[in-house]
């Protein structure tokens, strides 16, 4: 199945108090990019990340974004800075001695004064929350990778019409240029006529000219390789897969051979269709630009 490189996945995942939601998107890019953005107690997943991600997809910027609420029971805990409570309170009882104030410290006003207390999360069980992760992700890659291969058939319809128009405006071509040659030499005939009147024309000599000109706007063989490109392109398409960069291979060759058949033919209507094919080959081209 053909795959573009654009789509949305997401997924969630909550248990035990502790909720993850993990969001990816991704766009079409010549080579693989991943960037993950995570809090920061949770760092230690973006290898995981990477390694499926990285399974999932061969091609594409990759942008992915997790969120993780932890309200499960006994995760915080109160840490006393004891040292740092005393200090307070000593201060405290001598500016109460000093200006003659009431000393009326509590352990709760105490507990207020900075750094005094800390909260200071649990450390996470590694195992455990990328057990309780994994689900989230999952469910985004599988979404994500739904997305893709959807636009990914769709970009595959559309080509298909296109090659069909490219067979067209080919048979077009070929037909033509089977009376280039007669036409040259009626041309040619008349040309001298016109020049010489009754005079005689050796017919070897027109015969010679003729076959130079055939030979130099004969487009037998880049018809032949522009149709073996394109049977190469609808098997590639049909065979699905990572197929990307070989499309990206055969339409450059396409141009290619667009390009020497528009040199070659002598012919104002194969002119035409040759700029009929090169717009297509362009279509076609950025189309697959989106294919992994």
């Amino acid at each position: 199945m053909i795959r573009s490189m654009t789509g949305f996945g997401r997924g969630v995942n909550s248990e035990d108090g502790k909720k993850f939601t993990f969001e990816i998107k991704t766009v079409n890019h010549r080579y693989s990019d991943i960037y993950i953005k995570s809090p920061k107690g949770i760092s230690f997943l973006e290898e995981k990340i990477r390694q499926s991600v990285g399974k999932a997809f061969s091609r594409g910027k990759v942008d992915i974004f997790i969120t993780f609420e932890d309200v499960s029971v006994g995760n915080n805990a109160a840490i006393l800075d004891e040292g740092l409570a005393q200090s307070y309170l000593n201060a405290f009882t001598a500016l109460a001695e000093k200006y003659n104030l009431k000393n009326d410290i509590s352990s709760v006003r105490l507990a207020q004064c900075q750094d005094v207390v800390k909260i200071e999360k649990s450390e996470l069980d590694q195992e455990e929350i990328y057990r309780i992760f994994k689900p989230s992700m999952d469910m985004a890659l599988e979404n994500l990778i739904s997305m893709r291969e959807a636009e990914g058939e769709n970009l595959k319809k559309n080509i298909f019409e296109h090659l069909e128009s490219l067979k067209a405006f080919l048979k077009q071509i070929f037909q033509k240029s089977d009376t280039v040659v007669d036409e040259y030499r009626a041309k040619l005939n008349s040309r001298i006529e016109e020049i010489l009147g009754k005079t005689e024309v050796d017919p070897q000599r027109l015969a010679m000219e003729v076959a130079i000109f055939a030979d130099k706007c004969c487009i037998d063989e880049e018809i032949t390789r522009f149709d073996s490109h394109i049977l190469q392109f609808t098997a590639a398409l049909n065979e699905g897969g990572q197929v990307g960069r070989k499309l990206d291979f055969l339409v450059q060759e396409m141009n290619r051979e667009i390009n020497t058949i528009g040199s070659k033919a002598n012919d104002i209507e194969i002119t035409k269709s040759v700029i009929e094919v090169k717009s297509i080959i362009e279509k076609i081209r950025e189309q697959i630009q989106n294919i992994e």
